[in-house]
């Protein structure tokens, strides 16, 4: 086995009790469950390419450390962004303190709020329309549906963009996605910027809605992903909560339910990294026991909650895994 580096070796000599101790078990899970031959998935919510999580993430990617990935449309895009536009976004550290009148002044500027960080709408957003609409279009001329990360696939793999790299392109998880040709689902993209973009268009009468393959077709897609797929078992690592993790996670009590496929096995791990407080009828702060009585994990599932920032622990938790 490779020999842990100083991350590695720091979380498991310090990280001993409560969120901390829960870090290096999952961890270690994680890597049990691939040795013994199960995939991963991985779901992004929040703005965790905004985060840049993409510069350890890349390398989960590359290693074959994830073998399908669900993400929100603003992920999907975002890592994009800060590959194409990075050296234009503007961190606002004492964000706490903006004023209304000072937070519509950055949209005055084109400057889009996250958190501490503003993406440039200029040079992020707009960079991209005229690249990634002429492949919509291409697409529909020739007959052909696809989903959306197919699309971005198509553009970042083209080259087109390669002319406004501002960053090493090594450091982008969904160029590494791409070159990899990794499956994914990317439920509910139509709130993204480029799915308000497309809508656009249709409404326009420039595109087709039915260009861009549905969450419906997403979720058959992932039904018949997981049958494929599930003989040593799949496991679930949630980045943050919402319909990243919602939707992909439904598939089993769907394909054991609706199905009646009842040999479908429930996901073989389940870790979940929030800051959502269990609270009444929250999903996102819902503990993973409640998820049995869905059919989604077994009585005997690794299951794991990590109540704390994910940009703080995804990249701990990726470290280890990198041996790091």
């Amino acid at each position: 086995m490779t020999k842990k580096g100083a991350i590695s070796q720091f979380i498991e000599k310090y990280y001993l009790h409560f969120n901390s101790a829960t870090v290096v078990d999952a961890a270690k899970e994680y890597e049990n469950q691939l040795a013994s031959g199960s995939k991963m998935l991985v779901s992004l919510a929040g703005a965790m390419s905004t985060a840049e999580l993409g510069k350890i993430f890349a390398e989960i990617i590359r290693q074959d450390k994830v073998q399908i990935i669900s993400c929100t449309g603003a992920n999907l895009e975002e890592d994009i962004m800060n590959l194409v536009a990075h050296s234009h976004y503007k961190r606002v550290p004492n964000y706490r303190d903006l004023t209304p009148k000072e937070e519509w002044e950055l949209l005055e500027k084109g400057l889009n709020r996250v958190t501490d960080t503003c993406i440039p709408e200029e040079e992020a957003f707009r960079r991209l329309q005229k690249h990634i609409y002429k492949i919509w279009k291409d697409a529909e001329d020739n007959g052909e549906r696809l989903f959306p990360h197919e699309f971005m696939y198509r553009m970042l793999l083209s080259g087109v963009l390669e002319q406004y790299y501002e960053i090493d392109p090594k450091n982008s998880w969904m160029i590494a996605a791409a070159e990899a040709n990794l499956p994914m689902v990317v439920p509910g993209w139509e709130d993204s910027t480029m799915g308000n973009i497309f809508a656009s268009y249709v409404l326009k009468g420039e595109l087709k809605a039915s260009t861009m393959k549905s969450g419906i077709e997403y979720m058959t897609f992932l039904a018949d992903w997981y049958t494929e797929n599930s003989e040593n078992g799949i496991g679930f690592f949630q980045i943050g909560g919402g319909i990243a993790g919602d939707f992909p996670i439904c598939v089993v009590p769907m394909l054991y339910q609706d199905m009646e496929r009842t040999d479908t096995p429930f996901w073989s791990y389940f870790c979940q990294i929030s800051d959502s407080t269990t609270s009444y009828g929250s999903y996102s702060g819902a503990v993973p026991n409640e998820k049995i009585t869905w059919g989604k994990l077994d009585i005997d599932t690794p299951k794991y909650i990590i109540e704390s920032d994910a940009t703080i622990v995804a990249p701990l938790i990726f470290a280890y895994l990198l041996n790091m």
